[in-house]
């Protein structure tokens, strides 16, 4: 199976990286917002969302449903979809943990940061197989935006 690519453009991922950074040394995390076409996934916007993780808040992140039902909310609202979630991972390398694959959904795109010593590091972006087994890598295909977007 092909899996189409990730479009954000670059201003988003800087956002992104930069919510690693302010929540270091702890991972940050929010939703992707955008839409699911056939030759791509398109991310058009960012909500952060607060890590409710009390107990170790430096290698995991965790949303609650009411922080589900936002997203799912303000990309209604939006007149978008919600396409899936970001995190970071600090000091740590941009590939999915076994608690993430644990704690994911199939369908949703996950891109993670690294972010070493407060410096964003690799951005890559992972889609849960269906039956859970691991993940397979999204390309992410960021460019600026245009003068008459």
């Amino acid at each position: 199976m092909t899996i189409a690519p990730l479009r954000i453009r670059i201003e988003l991922l800087q956002r992104i990286r930069a919510h690693g950074v302010e929540t270091y040394p702890h991972e940050c995390c929010g939703a992707l917002l955008g839409s699911d076409g056939e030759a791509a996934r398109e991310v058009v916007d960012l909500l952060p969302l607060a890590n409710r993780r009390n107990d170790s808040p430096r290698n995991r992140f965790e949303l609650t449903p009411d922080d589900v039902r936002l997203a799912e909310q303000t990309a209604a609202a939006k007149r978008v979809e919600l396409i899936g979630w970001y995190h970071s991972h600090p000091d740590a390398p941009a590939r999915p943990s076994e608690f993430d694959r644990e704690h994911a959904w199939p369908w949703y795109s996950y891109v993670i940061v690294s972010v070493q010593q407060r410096e964003p590091r690799d951005t890559t972006s992972w889609r849960l197989r269906d039956d859970r087994s691991g993940y397979d890598p999204e390309s992410i295909e960021s460019e600026a935006r245009s003068a008459s977007s």
